[in-house]
């Protein structure tokens, strides 16, 4: 079992940045493949992004390539999303999720555990 808090989320102008933490407890987060998605007024929650249990290997959603990157920090139990070059539209509820699974996972049935939200609005 393993509970997740995020943090990080704020107001920005587009064209800014944000970094988004996800503390983990219970268990190391080394034991987890962690991903990271987000849910937009009146839509469905998406994926962003993902890394595997060791860092080594990421995956995103297209339309975040090049300016989110997903780390972690497994001495911290901490897994991060880095998000430069905001958009407007990049503006939702984002959330943190673990997963018992091996690899790099993009759909939300992969993961077993998710953390409450932190939300992100980027202004125009």
């Amino acid at each position: 079992q393993v509970q997740l808090v995020e943090s990080g989320g704020g107001l920005v102008q587009a064209g800014g940045s944000l970094r988004l933490s996800c503390a983990a407890s219970g268990r190391t987060v080394s034991s987890y493949a962690s991903g990271w998605f987000r849910q937009a007024p009146g839509k469905e929650r998406e994926f962003v992004g993902a890394i595997s249990r060791s860092g080594a290997v990421t995956y995103y959603t297209d339309s975040v390539k090049g300016r989110f990157s997903c780390s972690r920090d497994n001495a911290e139990n901490t897994v991060y999303l880095q998000m430069n070059s905001l958009k407007p539209e990049d503006t939702a509820v984002y959330y943190c999720a673990a997963s018992i699974r091996v690899g790099v996972l993009h759909t939300q049935d992969e993961y077993d555990y998710w953390g409450q939200g932190t939300q992100v609005t980027v202004s125009s």
